[in-house]
């Protein structure tokens, strides 16, 4: 028996009225999670545990089987062990993102952030600014380190836990009240903006009618992680394939592999089939028990608030991951598990996470069930079937 998670973050949502009440999910055309659906289990399962901020480190975390409450320590650190950080005991971990603020003739708190991603901003152009910015803001105890895309991180020796505000949460927003209470960290990011807004790659940017890399932004302190082993903890070897150093962290963490993707870059024009591809090779090929397949697009998309696009992310799940991963396994003649869902919410409404339940899709290639349900929110919700502590779904997967 193989096992396979396909996590679209971010996929669920609520009711939109363009949509004939329907959700993005309910309304997409995912011809394969309806056929599963009708043959597997529904319900909605609680990721966020009560006090703790929706967030996909948290709520990843659920899904992966680690209780947050027991082993959460912050985002940034989760993503620094993706990039090979070589945290100390006392270090503190920052995301780092670049951003788009607007560059109204106003002083630096008085402007108001346009992007949390810089349109989707590439890693190669990322990069150059990131490395622009160690130059210029060059501080004993504080290293930048590149990551992928907008994501990026800081460490902070010897430095503290400090409150910091999500990006994607105050979009459309006069950046003042958000800024760091810590006066260093809210110092590199106006001195981030004076040295940004006019570099070449922004000034181009701007030519070509794409959101400039503008401005630095630090949220997710926290400390070095400490998972227990996934192998040793479910018995199953398992492999990551994710474009999101957050998710890469996690794996790294738990002592899992990850798989490298070329072209994965969490985006809505994501490389699908790479991802695809080496999730059916990983369990039917290389050994591995379980494969975590992770899907950014829907969050993004989110984030954007297009419920165009929003769908657009989840057909190509459905079509480009999920179907094709289905129909590989069951022409080798693998018997597999497969576990579909979000990690939480990002409404198109708030654009932004929730902490609101999320639905589940549980299919077994070997078990013949005839259910008249369909995966969405509103029939999830309807089956009776509710899982409260999100880090026990992944029993329900692996049980015999």
């Amino acid at each position: 028996m193989k096992y396979i998670i396909v996590l679209g973050d971010g996929m669920a949502d609520e009711s939109i009225q363009a949509l004939d009440g329907k959700t993005p999910l309910e309304y997409a055309r995912t011809p394969m999670m309806e056929e599963l659906s009708k043959k597997g289990e529904i319900g909605m399962v609680h990721t966020i545990p009560e006090g703790m901020a929706p967030g996909s480190d948290t709520a990843n975390l659920s899904v992966m089987g680690y209780d947050p409450k027991v082993y959460y320590s912050g985002r940034s650190p989760l993503e620094a062990l993706s990039i090979g950080v070589p945290m100390k005991e006392d270090d503190i971990a920052f995301r780092c993102n670049v951003v788009t603020i607007s560059e109204e003739d106003t002083i630096f708190e008085n402007q108001t952030i346009l992007d949390h991603s810089s349109g989707e901003i590439s890693t190669e152009d990322a990069a150059v600014l990131i490395e622009t910015v160690k130059k210029e803001l060059a501080k004993e105890g504080y290293s930048f380190y590149v990551g992928t895309s907008y994501r990026h991180c800081l460490i902070w020796e010897k430095g503290q836990v400090v409150e910091l505000t999500p990006p994607h949460d105050v979009l459309e927003q006069v950046i003042g009240q958000y800024l760091p209470k810590d006066e260093v960290l809210k110092e590199m990011m106006k001195k981030s903006y004076d040295i940004l807004k006019d570099h070449p790659i922004n000034v181009e940017r701007k030519k070509q009618g794409l959101n400039p890399a503008n401005c630095l932004w630090f949220w997710g302190a926290g400390t070095k992680p400490r998972l227990s082993d996934f192998k040793e903890k479910t018995g199953k070897k398992g492999i990551m394939i994710s474009a999101v150093d957050l998710l890469k962290g996690i794996a790294v963490g738990a002592g899992m592999d990850n798989a490298y993707v070329e072209g994965a870059n969490g985006g809505l024009h994501t490389n699908y089939e790479g991802k695809m591809q080496a999730a059916v090779k990983a369990v039917a090929e290389d050994g591995y028990d379980f494969a975590y397949i992770h899907v950014e697009a829907p969050d993004e998309m989110g984030h954007q608030g297009s419920v165009e696009r929003k769908i657009q992310a989840i057909e190509y799940l459905d079509e480009r991951i999920i179907t094709p991963v289905v129909n590989h396994l069951k022409e080798k003649g693998i018997d597999f598990r497969i576990l579909i869902l979000p990690d939480h919410p990002t409404p198109i409404r708030v654009r932004t996470h929730t902490a609101d339940n999320v639905p589940y899709l549980l299919y077994d290639s070997t078990l013949e069930r005839n259910e008249d349900w369909s995966y969405n929110e509103k029939d999830a919700l309807s089956s009776g079937n509710l899982i409260e502590e999100g880090h026990t779904l992944i029993d329900k997967l692996f049980e015999r």
